[in-house]
């Protein structure tokens, strides 16, 4: 079962860069994570999910390779990779896998302008390994939501938001 996390920021820089290092810890296999979104709003108000899969593209690639493939029994491959990356492109952009779109558009609709936040779902962590690599975002930011254990939830408090 995987576990959610929010960590919120007061401006977007800090975001990118914890979603750099759990990438680099994810490399190094100290975390496993399902999904990884960056949720911005600038100063219009507007929010923008920064997703870290694109699934239009995906999409589109799997679909142009099964549509050729299916185009050349049929002795028309051109067509079938058009036709395959068309319905690929479209079920991609479609899909929603991991975390859900619009719960993190409604909790982002009560940011200030400006701010950011980091959306997790881990599957498994090295939880002392992580917490001691996130030792340069003490302080700058908050954690808003998870669904860790109390003990689990207090270390990370602990790291993130602890400013001594």
């Amino acid at each position: 079962m995987s576990d959610l996390i929010v960590i919120a920021f007061p401006d977007e820089e800090k975001a990118f860069a914890l979603r750099s290092e759990l990438a680099k810890m994810q490399r190094e296999y100290l975390i496993d994570m399902e999904d990884i979104v960056i949720v911005t709003k600038n100063d219009k108000g507007k929010v923008k999910l920064h997703q870290a899969q694109n699934l239009t593209a995906a999409g589109v690639a799997g679909g142009g390779f099964w549509g050729m493939l299916i185009g050349m029994i049929f002795l028309n491959p051109l067509l079938g990779a058009a036709v395959g990356a068309g319905a690929g492109a479209l079920s991609g952009a479609l899909s929603d896998i991991g975390i859900s779109d619009d719960m993190m558009k409604g909790v982002a609709a009560n940011f200030t302008p400006g701010s950011s936040a980091l959306f997790v779902l881990v599957r498994k962590v090295t939880g002392d390994k992580v917490l001691e690599e996130l030792k340069e975002f003490t302080g700058e930011g908050k954690v808003l939501q998870t669904s860790l254990t109390k003990d689990s939830e207090d270390a990370l408090r602990a790291a993130i938001e602890s400013a001594s």
